[in-house]
This record gives C-alpha cells, sequence and structure tokens, in this order.
C-alpha cells in the first residue's frame, strides 16, 4: 500500500497526549507496585481478528516515548490485510515500560485498523465500477489526521481535511446566502484560483441551477434515489464531479457506485467503524 506515513512531528504530540492522559498524576500504579525495575520481556502485538492493519507508527512511537531505550520492531506495514494470529509489532525490553504503553499502543492500532478495514469493505463492494469511496469530516476529534489515512491504507480517498482548504457549499449556507445561483456567484468572486468549489444538492432543479452557473467544480448529491442519481449522471454529462452523499451503507454502497457518479463518501468510514481486535501478549 503506497501510502506515506505521517510526519513524526505531527503524530508525537498526539500519542503524548494520550500516554499523558494514561498514565494521569501518578503513573501506572499498578506495574510499579507488582513489577521488579529489572523485568525484561519480549511482547508481540497480534491480530486477533483478520482486518486491514493502521496505526502501527503510532504504538511504536508510544513504546519509544514510554522508554527509549526499548528495542520496537514494526513487523507488517501499515495498510497490509492480516489474517488472525499475526505478529504485528514486537517490543523488547523493560517489562514496566512495555506495559505502560500498551493500552495507549492498542487503542490507536485497534481505532485506526478499525477505519482502515472497514473502508477496505466498502472499496471491495464497489470495485467493478468507477467510483470511488471517500471519508468526511465526521472524525474523532484529535484524530482527524490519523484517520483520514487510515482510509487511504484502506484503499478510500480524502475529502477535505477541515473548513480552510475547499469552499463546500450546503444546504445551510444555501438558505442562508439566498439559494444555489446567488451562493455560487459569491464563491467565485471570492475565491482564488487555489480553492475548490463544490455545492451540495437536495434535488434535479438545484443541480441544473448549479450547472448553469458553471462555477463548481464538484456537486454532492444528497440523500438522492437511485432514479435520481442515474438522472443527475446523465445531465452533469461530464462537466462537473459528482459526489453522492448521504444513506450510505455496505448494502447500498454497490448500487450508487453503479449509477456512475465519481465519488461516494460516507461518514461511517470514521463514525461508525468498529475497533479490530488487537492482542498484546508476553
Amino acid at each position: 500500500m503506497n501510502v506515506s506515513a505521517l510526519p513524526r512531528l505531527l503524530v508525537e504530540p498526539i500519542v503524548r497526549r494520550a500516554l499523558e492522559e494514561d498514565l494521569g498524576r501518578s503513573g501506572d500504579v499498578t506495574t510499579e507496585a507488582v513489577v521488579p525495575n529489572d523485568a525484561v520481556t519480549t511482547a508481540l502485538m497480534n491480530a486477533r481478528e483478520p482486518g486491514v492493519v493502521a496505526g502501527l507508527d503510532c504504538a511504536a512511537i508510544a513504546f519509544e516515548l514510554v522508554d527509549a531505550a526499548l528495542d520496537v520492531a514494526v513487523l507488517v506495514e501499515d495498510g497490509a490485510r492480516v489474517s488472525t494470529g499475526d505478529g504485528l509489532l514486537e517490543a523488547q525490553g523493560s517489562a514496566q515500560a512495555v506495559l505502560t504503553a500498551e493500552r495507549v499502543a492498542l487503542n490507536f492500532v485497534g481505532r485506526l485498523s478499525g477505519v482502515a478495514t472497514l473502508t477496505r469493505a466498502y472499496v471491495d463492494a464497489v470495485a467493478h465500477t468507477q467510483a470511488k469511496i471517500a471519508d468526511t469530516r465526521k472524525t474523532t476529534p484529535g484524530l482527524r489526521a490519523l484517520e483520514k489515512r487510515a482510509v487511504r491504507l484502506g484503499g478510500g480517498s480524502n475529502h477535505r481535511f477541515g473548513l480552510d482548504d475547499a469552499l463546500l457549499i450546503k444546504d445551510n449556507h444555501i438558505a442562508a446566502g439566498g439559494g444555489v445561483t446567488a451562493v455560487l456567484k459569491r464563491a467565485r468572486d471570492w475565491a482564488g484560483h487555489m480553492l475548490t468549489i463544490e455545492i451540495e444538492v437536495d434535488t434535479l432543479e438545484q443541480l441544473d441551477e448549479a450547472l448553469a452557473a458553471d462555477v463548481a467544480q464538484n456537486i454532492l448529491l444528497d440523500n438522492m434515489t437511485l432514479d435520481q442519481m442515474r438522472q443527475a449522471v446523465a445531465l452533469t454529462a461530464g462537466r462537473a464531479t459528482l459526489e453522492a452523499s448521504g444513506g450510505v451503507s455496505l448494502e447500498t454502497v454497490a448500487a450508487i457506485a453503479e449509477t456512475g457518479v465519481d465519488y461516494i463518501s460516507s461518514g461511517a468510514l470514521t463514525h461508525s467503524a468498529k475497533t479490530l481486535d488487537i492482542g498484546l501478549d508476553f
């Protein structure tokens, strides 16, 4: 999977905050109470169910932040499909350090692998079409960059990362701004040439109006029926990229893709992904 790692400068503060949250005011009191200071161990992180793994960089950083002397080896690449029992990461050294970092490391890998695994299921479901699966901004606060990378590791595409990197005119913007034509005119006059403009439409009439304005490069078809989406594809005829959203599930995504839309975005990739079962055994 050709998805670059995020810069450590970005990832490390997120992992550090998670460790600080877990350590609290007094540190790992259980481990300090019962595990000798000189105890050493070899611990193996493994998959307890099949899936697509993500977040191993976060896990490695967690162990290293607790004890830089730990020998940490990542055994598979992020984005790899793994089977039950596959080893993912090995940590050797202080048993106290491994125990202290264990839960944070597992939380990151389980959560992000769950996102990557669910994304892969969506991508596989539409593989017979030209449609691409995309995420949304419905991410866990503080984890957006990590979760969006997990989507890419699962074969999906990233929608905008935040409010600042594209204009996405939604129904409430249209209502507050005086209608489709009015908001598109304002967007055209305001945006620089590097900013992409996308508008959400609920009806084919709104789609006609958006196409007539000839401003938006992308048009989001919100909660349309399959028949409406097929009509939208025919009406647009390649003049804009079409994105379908709303009512997307594993049961519906293939039929949506078969209408001919270019992208299908789903918040479920990040807000409803089941954590993959990952373990750590001494």
